[in-house]
Protein backbone atom coordinates (compact mmCIF):
# COMPACT_ATOMS: atom_id res chain seq x y z
CA UNK A 1 0.00 0.00 0.00
CA UNK A 2 3.06 2.26 -0.29
CA UNK A 3 2.16 5.77 -1.48
CA UNK A 4 -1.47 4.71 -1.75
CA UNK A 5 -4.01 7.18 -0.37
CA UNK A 6 -7.69 6.46 0.23
CA UNK A 7 -9.73 9.61 0.81
CA UNK A 8 -13.18 10.81 1.82
CA UNK A 9 -14.30 14.43 2.34
CA UNK A 10 -17.32 14.50 4.66
CA UNK A 11 -19.98 17.20 4.41
CA UNK A 12 -21.52 16.70 7.84
CA UNK A 13 -20.49 15.57 11.32
CA UNK A 14 -21.17 12.30 13.08
CA UNK A 15 -20.90 11.51 16.77
CA UNK A 16 -17.51 12.76 18.01
CA UNK A 17 -17.69 11.44 21.57
CA UNK A 18 -18.32 7.73 20.97
CA UNK A 19 -16.38 6.00 18.20
CA UNK A 20 -14.63 2.79 17.23
CA UNK A 21 -11.78 2.15 14.80
CA UNK A 22 -11.10 -1.50 13.93
CA UNK A 23 -8.59 -2.56 11.29
CA UNK A 24 -6.22 -5.43 10.54
CA UNK A 25 -2.77 -4.37 9.32
CA UNK A 26 0.39 -6.14 8.21
CA UNK A 27 3.54 -4.05 8.18
CA UNK A 28 6.19 -4.36 5.47
CA UNK A 29 9.25 -2.26 4.59
CA UNK A 30 10.09 1.17 5.93
CA UNK A 31 9.80 0.38 9.64
CA UNK A 32 11.90 3.41 10.53
CA UNK A 33 9.45 6.03 9.24
CA UNK A 34 6.20 7.53 10.52
CA UNK A 35 3.32 5.67 8.88
CA UNK A 36 -0.30 6.80 9.12
CA UNK A 37 -3.04 4.18 9.20
CA UNK A 38 -5.96 6.64 9.49
CA UNK A 39 -5.97 10.43 9.64
CA UNK A 40 -8.26 13.44 9.66
CA UNK A 41 -7.66 17.15 9.04
CA UNK A 42 -9.55 20.35 8.44
CA UNK A 43 -8.49 21.51 4.99
CA UNK A 44 -9.04 25.17 5.89
CA UNK A 45 -7.83 25.30 9.50
CA UNK A 46 -4.51 23.71 10.45
CA UNK A 47 -5.46 23.62 14.14
CA UNK A 48 -7.75 20.63 13.66
CA UNK A 49 -6.21 17.30 12.75
CA UNK A 50 -5.45 13.85 14.10
CA UNK A 51 -4.08 10.44 13.17
CA UNK A 52 -3.55 6.84 14.12
CA UNK A 53 -0.03 5.90 13.09
CA UNK A 54 3.08 3.85 13.66
CA UNK A 55 5.88 6.14 14.79
CA UNK A 56 9.51 6.03 13.71
CA UNK A 57 10.34 3.79 16.69
CA UNK A 58 7.49 1.40 15.67
CA UNK A 59 5.29 2.35 18.60
CA UNK A 60 1.60 3.02 17.94
CA UNK A 61 0.20 6.53 18.42
CA UNK A 62 -3.34 7.91 18.57
CA UNK A 63 -3.16 11.69 18.39
CA UNK A 64 -5.69 14.54 18.27
CA UNK A 65 -4.39 18.10 18.08
CA UNK A 66 -7.48 19.95 19.34
CA UNK A 67 -8.58 18.94 21.93
CA UNK A 68 -5.21 17.57 23.02
CA UNK A 69 -5.17 13.75 23.12
CA UNK A 70 -2.06 11.61 22.76
CA UNK A 71 -1.54 7.93 23.48
CA UNK A 72 1.81 6.33 22.52
CA UNK A 73 2.46 2.70 23.37
CA UNK A 74 5.66 1.41 24.90
CA UNK A 75 5.19 -1.69 22.83
CA UNK A 76 6.92 -1.82 19.42
CA UNK A 77 5.30 -3.34 16.36
CA UNK A 78 8.09 -4.71 14.17
CA UNK A 79 6.85 -8.14 13.14
CA UNK A 80 6.51 -7.95 9.35
CA UNK A 81 5.02 -11.43 9.05
CA UNK A 82 2.15 -10.91 11.49
CA UNK A 83 -1.23 -9.29 11.09
CA UNK A 84 -2.06 -6.89 13.92
CA UNK A 85 -5.69 -6.27 14.81
CA UNK A 86 -5.94 -2.69 16.11
CA UNK A 87 -9.07 -1.47 17.88
CA UNK A 88 -9.47 2.07 19.22
CA UNK A 89 -12.47 2.45 21.55
CA UNK A 90 -13.45 6.05 22.35
CA UNK A 91 -16.14 7.16 24.81
CA UNK A 92 -15.40 10.56 26.29
CA UNK A 93 -18.65 10.55 28.32
CA UNK A 94 -17.08 8.09 30.78
CA UNK A 95 -16.32 9.49 34.23
CA UNK A 96 -13.11 7.47 34.65
CA UNK A 97 -10.26 8.90 32.57
CA UNK A 98 -8.78 5.56 31.52
CA UNK A 99 -12.17 4.36 30.27
CA UNK A 100 -12.47 7.19 27.75
CA UNK A 101 -9.90 5.81 25.32
CA UNK A 102 -8.79 2.18 25.02
CA UNK A 103 -6.35 0.58 22.57
CA UNK A 104 -6.51 -3.14 21.86
CA UNK A 105 -3.97 -5.19 19.90
CA UNK A 106 -5.08 -8.70 18.93
CA UNK A 107 -7.81 -8.60 21.55
CA UNK A 108 -5.59 -7.49 24.44
CA UNK A 109 -5.87 -4.01 25.91
CA UNK A 110 -2.67 -1.96 25.91
CA UNK A 111 -1.90 -0.59 29.39
CA UNK A 112 1.73 0.54 29.08
CA UNK A 113 2.30 3.92 27.41
CA UNK A 114 5.22 6.27 26.77
CA UNK A 115 2.68 9.09 26.74
CA UNK A 116 -0.89 8.97 28.01
CA UNK A 117 -2.92 12.15 27.60
CA UNK A 118 -6.53 11.03 27.84
CA UNK A 119 -9.43 13.08 26.53
CA UNK A 120 -11.26 15.28 28.97
CA UNK A 121 -14.80 14.24 29.85
CA UNK A 122 -17.31 14.91 27.03
CA UNK A 123 -14.55 16.08 24.67
CA UNK A 124 -15.27 15.92 20.93
CA UNK A 125 -12.57 14.58 18.62
CA UNK A 126 -11.90 15.51 15.00
CA UNK A 127 -12.43 12.00 13.62
CA UNK A 128 -15.98 11.78 12.30
CA UNK A 129 -16.28 15.54 11.76
CA UNK A 130 -16.98 17.21 8.40
CA UNK A 131 -13.28 17.11 7.54
CA UNK A 132 -11.03 15.21 5.13
CA UNK A 133 -10.31 11.63 6.21
CA UNK A 134 -7.46 9.58 4.73
CA UNK A 135 -6.44 5.94 5.00
CA UNK A 136 -2.79 5.04 4.41
CA UNK A 137 -1.43 8.56 4.81
CA UNK A 138 -1.69 11.90 6.59
CA UNK A 139 -2.10 14.83 4.18
CA UNK A 140 -0.54 12.66 1.43
CA UNK A 141 2.55 12.00 3.56
CA UNK A 142 3.50 9.52 6.30
CA UNK A 143 2.54 6.73 3.88
CA UNK A 144 1.68 3.36 5.34
CA UNK A 145 3.91 0.50 4.11
CA UNK A 146 1.94 -2.70 4.24
CA UNK A 147 -1.47 -4.31 3.87
CA UNK A 148 -4.85 -3.56 5.44
CA UNK A 149 -8.05 -5.57 5.77
CA UNK A 150 -11.54 -5.18 7.26
CA UNK A 151 -11.41 -1.46 8.05
CA UNK A 152 -14.28 -0.23 10.25
CA UNK A 153 -14.93 3.30 11.46
CA UNK A 154 -18.04 3.53 13.62
CA UNK A 155 -19.61 6.60 15.16
CA UNK A 156 -22.11 6.69 18.02
CA UNK A 157 -20.95 3.38 19.55
CA UNK A 158 -17.80 2.40 21.45
CA UNK A 159 -17.28 -1.28 20.67
CA UNK A 160 -14.78 -3.56 22.36
CA UNK A 161 -12.25 -5.69 20.50
CA UNK A 162 -14.34 -8.81 21.15
CA UNK A 163 -16.92 -7.48 18.69
CA UNK A 164 -14.46 -7.97 15.81
CA UNK A 165 -12.46 -11.01 16.87
CA UNK A 166 -12.15 -13.95 19.25
CA UNK A 167 -9.54 -16.28 20.70
CA UNK A 168 -9.22 -19.67 19.03
CA UNK A 169 -9.90 -22.29 21.71
CA UNK A 170 -7.31 -24.68 20.26
CA UNK A 171 -4.39 -22.45 19.27
CA UNK A 172 -4.99 -19.50 21.60
CA UNK A 173 -4.53 -17.13 18.65
CA UNK A 174 -6.67 -14.08 18.01
CA UNK A 175 -8.84 -14.65 14.95
CA UNK A 176 -11.05 -12.40 12.85
CA UNK A 177 -14.84 -12.27 13.07
CA UNK A 178 -15.80 -11.62 9.47
CA UNK A 179 -19.44 -10.63 10.07
CA UNK A 180 -19.69 -8.81 13.41
CA UNK A 181 -22.95 -7.35 14.66
CA UNK A 182 -22.54 -3.60 14.15
CA UNK A 183 -24.85 -0.59 14.25
CA UNK A 184 -23.64 2.09 11.88
CA UNK A 185 -24.38 5.81 12.15
CA UNK A 186 -23.47 9.06 10.36
CA UNK A 187 -19.97 9.00 8.78
CA UNK A 188 -19.42 5.34 9.66
CA UNK A 189 -17.89 3.07 7.03
CA UNK A 190 -16.68 -0.47 6.42
CA UNK A 191 -14.30 -1.12 3.50
CA UNK A 192 -11.54 -3.54 2.39
CA UNK A 193 -13.49 -6.62 3.41
CA UNK A 194 -12.47 -9.22 0.84
CA UNK A 195 -10.18 -7.36 -1.52
CA UNK A 196 -9.29 -3.87 -2.66
CA UNK A 197 -12.81 -2.47 -2.95
CA UNK A 198 -13.30 0.96 -1.34
CA UNK A 199 -17.08 0.72 -1.59
CA UNK A 200 -18.66 1.26 1.83
CA UNK A 201 -20.41 -1.90 3.06
CA UNK A 202 -21.97 -0.23 6.11
CA UNK A 203 -25.03 0.99 4.25
CA UNK A 204 -24.10 4.62 4.97
CA UNK A 205 -22.79 5.24 1.44
CA UNK A 206 -19.43 6.56 2.62
CA UNK A 207 -17.36 5.25 -0.26
CA UNK A 208 -13.67 6.15 -0.31
CA UNK A 209 -11.67 6.97 -3.44
CA UNK A 210 -8.10 6.09 -4.38
CA UNK A 211 -6.54 9.55 -4.30
CA UNK A 212 -2.96 8.41 -4.89
CA UNK A 213 -0.97 5.31 -5.78
CA UNK A 214 -2.46 1.93 -6.62
CA UNK A 215 -4.58 -0.22 -4.34
CA UNK A 216 -3.68 -3.85 -5.04
CA UNK A 217 -5.55 -6.97 -3.94
CA UNK A 218 -3.59 -9.66 -2.10
CA UNK A 219 -4.35 -13.22 -1.01
CA UNK A 220 -2.49 -12.49 2.24
CA UNK A 221 -5.10 -11.94 4.95
CA UNK A 222 -5.63 -12.27 8.72
CA UNK A 223 -6.86 -15.86 8.29
CA UNK A 224 -4.03 -16.99 6.00
CA UNK A 225 -0.64 -15.31 6.35
CA UNK A 226 1.65 -15.74 3.33
CA UNK A 227 5.43 -15.77 3.28
CA UNK A 228 7.19 -12.52 2.39
CA UNK A 229 10.86 -11.49 2.48
CA UNK A 230 12.04 -10.46 5.92
CA UNK A 231 13.28 -6.85 6.21
CA UNK A 232 14.73 -7.46 9.68
CA UNK A 233 17.74 -9.49 8.54
CA UNK A 234 21.02 -7.60 8.59
CA UNK A 235 21.44 -7.67 4.81
CA UNK A 236 17.90 -6.34 4.34
CA UNK A 237 19.05 -2.88 5.38
CA UNK A 238 20.86 -2.67 2.03
CA UNK A 239 17.86 -3.74 -0.06
CA UNK A 240 15.24 -1.30 -1.26
CA UNK A 241 12.10 -3.40 -0.75
CA UNK A 242 8.79 -2.32 -2.27
CA UNK A 243 5.31 -3.72 -2.83
CA UNK A 244 4.80 -5.76 0.29
CA UNK A 245 8.41 -6.87 0.76
CA UNK A 246 8.11 -8.99 -2.37
CA UNK A 247 10.07 -6.91 -4.87
CA UNK A 248 13.59 -5.51 -4.93
CA UNK A 249 14.15 -2.06 -6.34
CA UNK A 250 17.93 -2.24 -6.14
CA UNK A 251 20.24 -1.30 -3.32
CA UNK A 252 19.24 1.29 -0.74
CA UNK A 253 22.86 1.98 0.21
CA UNK A 254 26.44 0.85 -0.24
CA UNK A 255 28.39 -0.41 -3.23
CA UNK A 256 26.65 -1.33 -6.49
CA UNK A 257 28.56 -4.61 -6.77
CA UNK A 258 28.45 -7.09 -3.91
CA UNK A 259 26.55 -10.24 -3.04
CA UNK A 260 23.57 -9.77 -0.75
CA UNK A 261 21.05 -12.36 0.41
CA UNK A 262 17.57 -12.10 1.86
CA UNK A 263 15.27 -14.72 3.37
CA UNK A 264 11.62 -15.53 3.87
CA UNK A 265 9.55 -15.04 7.00
CA UNK A 266 8.12 -18.57 7.08
CA UNK A 267 10.05 -21.80 7.39
CA UNK A 268 8.99 -25.42 7.09
CA UNK A 269 10.48 -28.82 7.96
CA UNK A 270 7.84 -30.98 6.28
CA UNK A 271 5.34 -30.65 3.46
CA UNK A 272 5.57 -29.67 -0.22
CA UNK A 273 5.75 -26.01 -1.28
CA UNK A 274 5.82 -23.98 -4.46
CA UNK A 275 6.72 -20.35 -5.25
CA UNK A 276 7.70 -18.20 -8.23
CA UNK A 277 10.21 -15.43 -8.91
CA UNK A 278 10.16 -13.09 -11.91
CA UNK A 279 13.47 -11.66 -13.11
CA UNK A 280 12.48 -8.02 -13.63
CA UNK A 281 15.96 -7.02 -14.77
CA UNK A 282 19.24 -8.87 -15.19
CA UNK A 283 22.37 -6.72 -15.29
CA UNK A 284 23.44 -6.85 -18.92
CA UNK A 285 27.20 -6.63 -18.37
CA UNK A 286 27.54 -9.85 -16.39
CA UNK A 287 24.41 -11.96 -16.53
CA UNK A 288 23.62 -14.80 -14.20
CA UNK A 289 24.21 -13.14 -10.86
CA UNK A 290 20.79 -13.85 -9.36
CA UNK A 291 20.21 -17.07 -7.44
CA UNK A 292 17.11 -18.34 -5.68
CA UNK A 293 16.26 -21.37 -3.60
CA UNK A 294 16.05 -22.45 0.03
CA UNK A 295 18.39 -22.53 3.02
CA UNK A 296 18.17 -24.11 6.46
CA UNK A 297 17.53 -21.62 9.23
CA UNK A 298 20.83 -22.43 10.97
CA UNK A 299 22.82 -21.42 7.86
CA UNK A 300 21.20 -18.05 7.23
CA UNK A 301 24.07 -15.63 6.50
CA UNK A 302 24.00 -12.70 8.92
CA UNK A 303 26.19 -10.22 7.06
CA UNK A 304 25.12 -7.16 5.10
CA UNK A 305 27.61 -7.46 2.23
CA UNK A 306 29.24 -10.42 0.47
CA UNK A 307 26.50 -12.71 1.79
CA UNK A 308 25.85 -15.67 -0.51
CA UNK A 309 23.22 -17.90 1.05
CA UNK A 310 24.15 -20.74 -1.34
CA UNK A 311 27.61 -20.95 0.26
CA UNK A 312 26.38 -23.46 2.83
CA UNK A 313 26.08 -27.23 3.06
CA UNK A 314 22.30 -27.07 3.58
CA UNK A 315 21.60 -24.31 1.06
CA UNK A 316 20.25 -25.07 -2.40
CA UNK A 317 19.97 -22.59 -5.27
CA UNK A 318 19.46 -22.15 -8.99
CA UNK A 319 21.35 -19.30 -10.67
CA UNK A 320 20.80 -17.17 -13.74
CA UNK A 321 23.58 -19.02 -15.56
CA UNK A 322 21.64 -22.30 -15.31
CA UNK A 323 23.86 -23.75 -12.58
CA UNK A 324 22.61 -25.47 -9.45
CA UNK A 325 24.42 -24.41 -6.28
CA UNK A 326 25.11 -26.12 -2.97
CA UNK A 327 28.03 -25.22 -0.72
CA UNK A 328 29.43 -23.11 -3.58
CA UNK A 329 31.38 -19.90 -3.14
CA UNK A 330 30.33 -18.50 -6.53
CA UNK A 331 27.75 -19.20 -9.21
CA UNK A 332 30.58 -20.33 -11.49
CA UNK A 333 31.28 -23.16 -9.07
CA UNK A 334 27.93 -24.88 -9.53
CA UNK A 335 26.90 -27.76 -11.75
CA UNK A 336 24.87 -27.53 -14.94
CA UNK A 337 21.18 -28.13 -14.28
CA UNK A 338 18.83 -26.07 -16.47
CA UNK A 339 18.55 -23.19 -18.90
CA UNK A 340 19.91 -19.76 -18.08
CA UNK A 341 17.35 -17.07 -17.32
CA UNK A 342 17.23 -13.33 -17.87
CA UNK A 343 14.89 -10.33 -17.83
CA UNK A 344 11.16 -11.23 -17.87
CA UNK A 345 11.72 -14.94 -17.25
CA UNK A 346 9.75 -16.56 -14.43
CA UNK A 347 11.47 -19.21 -12.31
CA UNK A 348 9.41 -21.70 -10.31
CA UNK A 349 10.71 -23.55 -7.26
CA UNK A 350 9.07 -26.69 -5.86
CA UNK A 351 10.57 -28.30 -2.79
CA UNK A 352 9.40 -31.57 -1.29
CA UNK A 353 10.50 -31.72 2.33
CA UNK A 354 8.78 -35.07 2.90
CA UNK A 355 10.98 -36.80 0.32
CA UNK A 356 13.96 -34.42 0.42
CA UNK A 357 13.85 -33.17 -3.21
CA UNK A 358 13.95 -29.78 -4.92
CA UNK A 359 13.11 -28.71 -8.48
CA UNK A 360 13.23 -25.54 -10.57
CA UNK A 361 11.42 -24.58 -13.76
CA UNK A 362 11.86 -21.76 -16.27
CA UNK A 363 8.67 -20.30 -17.72
CA UNK A 364 6.70 -23.39 -16.78
CA UNK A 365 9.16 -26.06 -18.04
CA UNK A 366 10.87 -28.12 -15.35
CA UNK A 367 14.66 -28.31 -15.67
CA UNK A 368 16.35 -31.66 -16.20
CA UNK A 369 12.96 -33.19 -17.15
CA UNK A 370 12.04 -32.85 -13.50
CA UNK A 371 8.83 -34.25 -12.07
CA UNK A 372 8.03 -32.78 -8.65
CA UNK A 373 5.23 -35.34 -8.21
CA UNK A 374 7.64 -38.31 -8.45
CA UNK A 375 8.00 -38.53 -4.67
CA UNK A 376 10.95 -40.49 -3.32
CA UNK A 377 12.07 -41.35 -6.86
CA UNK A 378 12.97 -37.67 -7.36
CA UNK A 379 12.90 -37.65 -11.15
CA UNK A 380 15.00 -34.70 -12.30
CA UNK A 381 15.51 -33.38 -8.78
CA UNK A 382 18.46 -31.02 -8.41
CA UNK A 383 19.51 -32.16 -4.94
CA UNK A 384 18.76 -34.56 -2.13
CA UNK A 385 17.95 -32.25 0.75
CA UNK A 386 19.31 -32.81 4.22
CA UNK A 387 16.38 -34.08 6.29
CA UNK A 388 14.90 -32.84 9.58
CA UNK A 389 15.82 -29.19 9.06
CA UNK A 390 13.69 -26.07 8.77
CA UNK A 391 14.09 -24.39 5.38
CA UNK A 392 13.41 -20.79 4.36
CA UNK A 393 13.06 -19.36 0.84
CA UNK A 394 16.09 -17.27 -0.13
CA UNK A 395 17.41 -15.08 -2.93
CA UNK A 396 20.76 -13.45 -3.61
CA UNK A 397 22.01 -11.05 -6.28
CA UNK A 398 25.25 -9.23 -7.03
CA UNK A 399 24.42 -6.01 -8.89
CA UNK A 400 22.42 -2.96 -7.94
CA UNK A 401 20.80 -3.19 -11.39
CA UNK A 402 19.47 -6.71 -10.71
CA UNK A 403 15.73 -6.68 -10.04
CA UNK A 404 13.32 -9.42 -9.05
CA UNK A 405 9.82 -9.90 -7.65
CA UNK A 406 8.33 -12.92 -5.86
CA UNK A 407 4.92 -14.51 -5.93
CA UNK A 408 4.44 -16.70 -2.87
CA UNK A 409 0.76 -17.10 -3.74
CA UNK A 410 -0.55 -13.54 -3.74
CA UNK A 411 -1.16 -13.70 -7.47
CA UNK A 412 1.08 -10.72 -8.31
CA UNK A 413 4.62 -9.95 -9.37
CA UNK A 414 5.02 -6.52 -7.84
CA UNK A 415 1.84 -4.64 -8.72
CA UNK A 416 1.17 -6.73 -11.83
CA UNK A 417 -1.26 -9.63 -11.63
CA UNK A 418 -0.24 -12.99 -13.08
CA UNK A 419 -1.08 -13.16 -16.79
CA UNK A 420 -3.28 -16.26 -16.54
CA UNK A 421 -3.43 -18.21 -13.31
CA UNK A 422 -2.33 -21.83 -13.48
CA UNK A 423 -4.12 -24.70 -11.81
CA UNK A 424 -3.70 -25.21 -8.08
CA UNK A 425 -5.41 -28.24 -6.60
CA UNK A 426 -4.65 -27.08 -3.04
CA UNK A 427 -6.78 -23.96 -3.57
CA UNK A 428 -4.19 -22.03 -1.61
CA UNK A 429 -2.60 -19.15 -3.52
CA UNK A 430 -2.65 -17.90 -7.11
CA UNK A 431 0.34 -18.56 -9.36
CA UNK A 432 1.38 -17.94 -12.97
CA UNK A 433 2.02 -21.63 -13.71
CA UNK A 434 0.40 -24.89 -12.68
CA UNK A 435 1.25 -25.92 -9.13
CA UNK A 436 2.39 -29.56 -9.03
CA UNK A 437 -0.18 -31.87 -7.47
CA UNK A 438 0.40 -32.21 -3.74
CA UNK A 439 2.18 -28.85 -3.42
CA UNK A 440 0.81 -25.65 -1.89
CA UNK A 441 1.74 -22.06 -1.13
CA UNK A 442 4.02 -21.30 1.82
CA UNK A 443 1.45 -19.77 4.16
CA UNK A 444 -0.09 -20.50 7.54
CA UNK A 445 -2.88 -22.41 5.79
CA UNK A 446 -0.32 -24.30 3.69
CA UNK A 447 1.74 -25.16 6.77
CA UNK A 448 -1.31 -26.61 8.52
CA UNK A 449 -2.70 -28.80 5.73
Amino acid sequence: MANTVLRKDYSGAGNKQRQTISVWVKRCAGLSGNQAIFSVRHTGNSNFYGYLRFKTDSSLEYYINNPSIQMITNRKFRDTNAWYHIVITLDTTQSTEADRLKIYINGVQETSFQTATYPSQNAEVTFGDDYRHEIGSYDSSYYFEGVMSHFYFITNTAYQASTFGSTDSTTGEWQITTSPTITYATNSFFILKDGNSVTDLSGQGNNYTVAGGTLTKTEDNPSNVFNILNPLYLSASKFNFIQGNLRSNGWSSGTSQTWRSIYGTLGASSGKYYFEMKCDNMYSGDTGNIALGIVSDDQVVQTADNSKFFNGSTAYAYAGNGQKLNNDDSIAGGDSYGSSFTTNDIISCAYDLDNGKIYWAKNGTWANSGDPTSGSTGTGSAFNLTANLTYLPAVANYYDDDRWSFNFGNGYFGATAVASAGTNASGNGIFEYDVPTGYTALSTKGLNT
